[in-house]
């Protein structure tokens, strides 16, 4: 009997996890299938990729699918902060645009489709120089996506940063799907990103102004891959003393065990080694701890399986 239980256990617990893994594959499939769609508008690609789906959060996930790997970041123009080539009809001419073009592409669509979507401007931060050093200017956009009349059914979506990332001068696009950005979490969508407008801030788990939004951690786009939850500490600059514990915790929301957890402490230019952290995990909640040496200011980098998910700023005092 003992053992049936277990197998049952066993048997649920794998549905669950392939249940988690392909919830959209079959939207994707279907939109990958159609491919580009070169040389028709948006109200065409919007009805083509949407019409084998009843359901507004399928369709709103095919035009989110479809967006993040036919349309690339425009470096040139993310990096002059130039805007005139974001409106929905010219980024489906030139497939690629910057954040605020993905939002608006992505918004119209919706629109289209009869799915309540709205681009929402704000900040984000993507290292840790960012710390504590607040935009003068909106530097971001991204998507709230409404499919009940209650909050709670109100989604985040950024077709930009699912679509891949430029590189540290802001001149190479290299594209990595990144699904977790459809619908995604709340808690740490809102230590990542912080909206123009408060109303557009989903839940009540984010920081209350610009300010304290950027004395916060930086969350990396590899977080959402990894499904990383509310990070410790939260403050994006550590104050320590030589050789004082300093003790790191997150929790995973999908629960895979990393194979390894490491720091890279210093500036990139030194081009320092991954450091192995020796962790803890309890259930998903994964905990490490780390002495610094010496007496410095830096910048340090949290790894979880390589993939790097958090940037803090230290300061070591005798």
């Amino acid at each position: 009997m003992k053992k049936m239980w277990f197998l049952l256990v066993l048997i649920l617990a794998s549905y669950s996890i392939l249940f988690a893994q392909t919830k959209y594959d079959a939207v994707d499939r279907v939109v990958q299938k159609l491919g580009s769609l070169p040389n028709v508008n948006v109200a065409i690609v919007a009805d083509t990729i949407s019409e084998t789906f009843t359901d507004k959060e399928q369709k709103a996930r095919a035009i989110f699918y479809w967006i993040a790997n036919n349309i690339a970041i425009d470096a040139k123009a993310v990096k002059q902060n130039d805007a005139k080539n974001t409106l929905p009809e010219k980024v489906m001419e030139l497939r690629k645009t910057t954040p605020l073009g993905f939002s608006l592409l992505f918004q119209e669509m919706c629109s289209h489709v009869k799915i309540r979507c709205l681009s929402v401007d704000g900040f984000v931060k993507n290292y840790a120089a960012e710390i504590n050093d607040p935009a003068d200017e909106i530097n971001y956009s991204w998507n709230v996506v409404q499919l009940g009349q209650s909050p709670e059914t109100w989604y985040y979506v950024d077709a930009s940063k699912a679509s891949g990332a430029l590189d540290k001068k802001m001149n190479t696009f290299t594209r990595q799907f990144t699904s977790e950005y459809f619908f995604a979490d709340r808690t740490i969508f809102n230590l990542a990103y912080f909206p123009d407008n408060a109303a557009w801030q989903l839940g009540n788990t984010g920081p209350k102004s610009k300010k304290d939004f950027y004395n916060l951690v930086v969350v990396n786009n590899e977080a959402f891959a990894v499904g990383l939850g509310k990070p410790l500490p939260i403050i994006g600059t550590i104050k320590t003393k030589i050789n004082v514990e300093v003790i790191f915790s997150f929790n995973l929301f999908e629960y895979k065990i990393p194979k390894n957890i490491s720091l890279i402490i210093g500036d990139e230019k030194k081009q320092p080694k991954p450091e192995p952290m020796n962790f803890t995990d309890n259930g998903g909640s994964i905990k490490f701890a780390y002495r610094f040496k010496k007496e410095d200011t830096f910048p340090i980098k949290v790894l979880a399986d390589g993939r790097e998910v958090l940037q803090y700023n230290v300061e070591v005092k005798e």
